[in-house]
């Protein structure tokens, strides 16, 4: 299957039946990311995250609501 990155729009060949390529087919909403462009997000996300200014924004929780 052929796939195209959604940063910096390379081609790249990934097996047709490997799980990356059936979530690819059955769900339009996931997008593919080559191993460099994933990295290099990664490494300035835990950068950001280290400096303690970046706040991550989590889903609200059941837990701490009272009814």
């Amino acid at each position: 299957m052929k796939v195209k990155c959604v940063i910096c729009e390379t081609v790249n060949d990934i097996p047709d039946f490997s799980p990356l390529a059936k979530r690819l087919r059955n769900r339009p909403i996931h997008t593919y990311m080559c191993e460099p462009c994933d990295e290099r997000i990664a490494t300035k996300t835990y950068a950001r995250l280290a400096t303690g200014e970046f706040r991550f924004f989590k889903g609200h929780t059941t837990e701490d609501e009272e009814f």
